[in-house]
């Protein structure tokens, strides 16, 4: 009789023992447990050891690390109807995991597929010109939409990047040509700016020149002086209209010299 009594508490021993090893759960320090009590949210548990009873409740094991999504390359149609192909990545992580669980069915996806939405959205009301020279600015703005439309889904995208603008070769050399035509146009406008203020250097060193005659003959013999200098031709003409006429006068006054001993 004592043996039978002894085999009969085997069983619920065992049940015992089976039930307690199922029930235990360890929840990694970056993992969050939602547990189920009878189908209805109980409460979020974890880190560390935590009992979970078979078949009264239910535990979905949700990660709170941060997640990298590339969203796949689309094609986006610009304001200026240019049509470019654009890829991104998003960084996003979960910060209330009974949300993620209870208010979508797969976040994973859900925001993968936000995104891809956003992006073709927010790209497509700007310029070519605007998404290749604003990129940090498009980048805070699909952040923004982004993170106000998962925040009811218990996820917090903290970062978005746009890893390429892709376009057409045509496309690319016409870029090409308007690069080119806007440096030749910097480039006439710097000569021109440097024509102007050349004249008016000119301008004033005339006005200078005019009112001091010592200054052009002085001006005169430093330019034949560093013509001789270089051992280039040397350019006599047109000389000063000084130097004629004070050769004129010492030519006049020894004419009249000559004929007054004759007289």
């Amino acid at each position: 009789m004592p043996s039978l009594i002894d085999q009969a508490w085997i069983v619920p021993i065992f049940i015992l023992v089976f039930l307690v090893i199922v029930s235990v759960k360890v929840l990694r320090e970056y993992e969050r447990g939602v547990v189920f009590l009878l189908g209805r949210f109980w409460k979020v548990k974890g880190p560390g050891l935590i009992l979970i009873f078979p078949v009264i409740q239910q535990m979905v094991r949700i990660d709170l690390r941060t997640r990298v999504l590339d969203v796949p390359q689309q094609d986006v149609i610009s304001r200026d109807n240019v049509s470019v192909r654009v890829n991104a990545v998003v960084y996003y992580r979960v910060i209330s995991p009974d949300h993620a669980v209870i208010q979508v069915e797969n976040y994973e996806a859900a925001t993968s597929q936000l995104a891809q939405t956003t992006l073709r959205s927010v790209l497509g009301q700007h310029e070519l010109d605007e998404m290749l020279a604003e990129r940090e600015k498009l980048n805070v703005d699909i952040q923004r939409i982004l993170d106000e439309q998962t925040e009811a889904w218990g996820i917090k995208v903290s970062n978005v990047e746009i890893k390429k603008v892709d376009l057409d070769e045509s496309m690319i050399r016409a870029i090409a040509r308007q690069a080119e035509a806007e440096r030749g146009r910097r480039a006439k406008v710097i000569d021109a700016e440097g024509e102007l203020q050349a004249a008016q250097r000119f301008r004033e060193a005339a006005e200078i020149l005019s009112t001091q005659p010592q200054a052009l003959h002085l001006r005169y013999l430093t330019t034949m002086q560093g013509l001789a200098s270089d051992k280039t031709s040397l350019i006599l003409f047109p000389m000063p209209l000084e130097f004629i006429e004070a050769f004129g006068r010492k030519g006049g006054s020894g004419g009249k010299d000559a004929e007054r001993p004759q007289d």
